[in-house]
């Protein structure tokens, strides 16, 4: 299903977006090593995922955790440093991130403070080894990423989901993060999205095809994500609840090239290997132009988004033009495979 024209040429990232990424993105390779990537199984939550929230008696948390402790997720307590030692919402509060690691053991934790701080708080959770911690706060300075990259990438307990995410679900069982949960339906189809609003587009169309979804993860727009498209697939290609796999990319950086090339070793080596139906949105964006958050923009450097769809779909991925066929597509490919 070819639905995209093809460009002459393209070129690598060069000095205009160098400024911004070039330098650090060098220093994390360099730093990444396998320790960081063995990290990606704590991703797999589910129904026993004990959460804590950071920011925990603000407003924004206040609210999120109402929902989420409705919805059935698992929230044992929080964090509001000042706090220590008082309730919210029926729950314990602690000054801080290490002493919640020692009391309520949890799994994850949810950073619902402002921009300006949430790179301390993530670093807090860090160096407290939460292994799993979801970040959606959008407009966190680069610098202050940068240092939380260096920390992230030298360790093998935590595993960072966003900034500038809506996080990660397993339906009716548990959500960290600002998903709209009831859209949402149990199944069998795993989706990794850079876009948060084509991720909910993506569930909405395998909910209408009774497909449902196993785990659903919101990496965000960030310009230096803690999870990546090659994170979620790594993740998907092992996980048994997941049956077909949806990946959505877009303009912006290079993560769908390296998707596509996980995709293309994992078809080579894996004997029945699960389908993958893949986007890359912004087609026509034009250049220069910031398309809803930090990492969406399309430079003169940049891979164009139609030279990253071409990657996919010589990879093996089955590429679709819209978010709503992503149901129709995945549930004929399963059914061709006799899964459905």
């Amino acid at each position: 299903m070819r639905v995209l024209a093809r460009t002459s040429h393209w070129h690598l990232p060069g000095p205009q977006v160098g400024r911004l990424m070039g330098t650090a993105s060098l220093r994390l390779k360099n730093h990444r090593t396998i320790s960081y990537d063995a990290t990606i199984s704590n991703l797999d939550i589910g129904g026993d995922t004990r959460v804590i929230y950071q920011g925990f008696t603000g407003r924004a948390a206040t609210a999120n955790a109402r929902d989420t402790i409705a919805y059935g997720t698992k929230v044992v307590g929080g964090v509001s440093p000042g706090k220590g030692g008082t309730e919210h919402l029926g729950l314990p509060v602690l000054d801080s991130v290490r002493e919640a690691m020692g009391k309520l053991k949890p799994h994850a934790s949810a950073v619902f403070v402002p921009a300006s701080h949430a790179a301390k708080a993530i670093t807090e959770a860090i160096e407290a080894e939460v292994p799993l911690v979801v970040s959606v706060a959008e407009h966190i300075p680069v610098h202050d990423m940068l240092r939380v990259q260096e920390i992230l990438r030298t360790q093998s307990k935590t595993r960072l989901v966003g900034p500038n995410c809506p996080g990660i679900i397993v339906p009716d069982e548990c959500r960290i993060g600002i998903m709209p949960y009831k859209q949402f339906t149990r199944g069998v189809v795993g989706i990794v999205s850079k876009s948060g609003t084509l991720s909910y587009e993506a569930v909405g169309a395998t909910t209408r095809a009774g497909l449902g979804q196993s785990l659903v993860v919101g990496m965000g727009g960030d310009l230096m994500p803690g999870t990546s498209l090659l994170d979620g697939l790594r993740l998907f290609f092992q996980h048994d609840k997941t049956k077909g796999i949806l990946l959505i990319g877009e303009i912006g950086g290079e993560a769908e090239l390296r998707a596509a090339e996980a995709i293309k070793e994992y078809r080579r080596t894996t004997p029945n290997p699960k389908p993958i139906v893949a986007m890359v949105a912004g087609l026509t964006s034009p250049v220069g132009r910031t398309m809803g958050h930090a990492g969406a923009i399309q430079t003169t450097h940049d891979v164009p988004a139609d030279v990253k769809a071409r990657a996919l779909e010589e990879a093996g991925a089955v590429l679709v033009p819209h978010p709503g066929m992503m149901g129709s597509v995945m549930a004929s490919l399963l059914k061709n495979e006799g899964q459905s």
